[in-house]
């Protein structure tokens, strides 16, 4: 019996970010951006991160010949962002000169207008199975509280929207998140009528 791990995998949400590096050539800097949900955070000491990105992509290829890469942590205004940088590198590069970013002081690799963001040095890389785990050490990071984070889950982009503002919560507390599908938000918003009632 094959095991169908993205079916099982569908039901793990996940944060959506933008990884982003660049390629130099005769003619400057060519810059990159991809949209990625395995963001892991390794160790606090030194500071390390790994995203996982498919063998072979030319994504990748620039990634570790610059061996400076940058990731930007979505909010839930990004869900378009998301699903273009997630498309082929033709429309990523068109899509990217439309995006608010800047070139990282660290890195020179583009960090968002964002939720979070992160600089990152490449410190080492694994090939496993078919994909290439890409670990950086983080040179700086920042952030800035607006709106609820970008989560996607079951194929399709969410708002966690009881994640924002954070509020501690005591030991042995659980709290009830409310995630919403982005798509019927921005219906909602176009056409009352079709709000829901809870």
């Amino acid at each position: 019996m094959a095991v169908d791990l993205r079916a099982t995998m569908r039901n793990f949400a996940t944060g959506v970010c933008v990884v982003t590096t660049y390629a130099q050539d005769n003619e400057g800097r060519r810059h990159d951006a991809l949209t990625v949900n395995s963001l892991t955070a390794l160790s606090s000491e030194p500071p390390l991160v790994s995203v996982c990105l498919r063998r072979g992509s030319a994504f990748l290829d620039d990634l570790l010949a610059t061996k400076a890469w940058a990731v930007s942590i979505l909010d839930v205004a990004g869900d378009d962002i998301a699903k273009l940088l997630a498309k082929s590198r033709e429309i990523r590069a068109v899509a990217l000169q439309t995006l608010s970013k800047s070139p990282g002081e660290h890195t020179g690799a583009l960090v968002l207008d964002s939720l979070g963001w992160m600089e990152c040095a490449l410190r080492d890389q694994r090939d496993v199975g078919d994909h290439t785990v890409v670990i950086g050490e983080v040179l700086a990071a920042g952030g800035q509280r607006r709106r609820p984070p970008l989560i996607f889950l079951d194929g399709t982009f969410h708002a966690w929207e009881d994640a924002w503002p954070h509020t501690a919560l005591g030991p042995g507390t659980v709290e009830r998140a409310s995630i919403t599908d982005v798509g019927a938000r921005r219906s909602e918003r176009e056409n009352p009528t079709l709000r829901r009632t809870e």
